[in-house]
This record gives structure tokens, sequence and C-alpha cells, in this order.
């Protein structure tokens, strides 16, 4: 499950996990936003790598909402989004600083690390329960329990590698 995940989101994901893993999916984010008009963002990407395209988005969505019809865990209406994670991603689980080592990301910490929060920088990976990133040429320790936020930053670099990998 996502690190950031509690409370009802934590709830959906749990509910949902097991029958999007078992079509061949990882869950890469669930989140549910607005106060009047709810929306339930779903994120998720093949488990074998290929691209994820638009029939694979229908297939987790009628599964999703059948489960969640039955388990009616957020309480009123809402609209269910699933889409892939895109090219410039949250990074939400451990392992994706290790897949994504060496592009350019944007991390956001929970609170200060030497009187900053915010880091942008390349990733080095994960080792030891701490992210490494370097920024400006000094690498950076980022304890993973305490980052708040993280995603890749959009580069050409990261375009001319989804090309050749199909990192999606």
């Amino acid at each position: 499950m996502d690190k950031g995940n509690t409370g009802l989101t934590g709830r959906i994901e749990e509910i949902i996990a097991s029958t999007v893993n078992d079509m061949g999916f990882d869950i890469v984010r669930v989140q549910l936003s607005g106060d009047h008009k709810r929306r339930l963002q779903i994120m998720a990407e093949p488990q074998d790598g290929r691209p994820m395209v638009v029939e694979d988005c229908a297939d987790i969505s009628r599964a999703v909402s059948a489960l969640l019809d039955v388990e009616d865990p957020i309480g009123g209406a809402y609209d269910l989004e699933v889409s892939s994670p895109g090219l410039d991603r949250p990074l939400t689980r451990a392992k994706d600083y290790e897949r994504f080592a060496g592009y350019e990301a944007k991390v956001e910490m929970t609170g200060p690390i030497d009187g900053q929060r915010r880091f942008r920088g390349r990733l080095l990976g994960l080792r030891d329960n701490v992210v490494q990133i370097a920024v400006e040429g000094e690498t950076r320790d980022l304890p993973y329990e305490d980052i708040q936020r993280a995603k890749l930053v959009l580069t050409e670099e990261l375009i001319a590698a989804s090309k050749e990998s199909q990192i999606q």
C-alpha cells in the first residue's frame, strides 16, 4: 500500500488492491479530492511494464466500481477516474526511487531538513530507507518516511527514455 494512504483512501486501497493486482496491475496512487463533487482517482500501471491503454483503464474502472458499490466506503456521490501515472508520475512507493534512479525529481518533505522542505535533483536511489538525491552536485539524504510528496520532472531525458523503454 502507498505509504501516504491512510484513513479513507487507505481503506479504499485495501478494498481494491487484490482485485487490481490479480488483473495484472499495480496501484500507484489512490486519491480522493473535493468536498461537494468528490473525485476518486486511481492511478495504476501494468505489472509487466507494458504501456497502459484506454481499455486497461476501462477494465479497472468496471472492477473497482463493482467493489466500491458493494463496500460503499465513500458514502455518497463521486466521480471515478482511472489513469496511468504518466511520464511526470508521482513517486509513491519505495521501489519507485530505485526504478527511477538517474532521473530528475521534485521531493517535498513533511518538515525541513537543514531549513529546506523542497528539493529538486537527480534521484540516486534508496538505501536503508533513505532517498538519495543529487542537488547542485551535493548528495542529500531524505528519510523516506518524511517525504510528503514526490514526482518525476518531465525532461528531454525522461521523454527519450520513455520512447526507448516505454516508461509510462
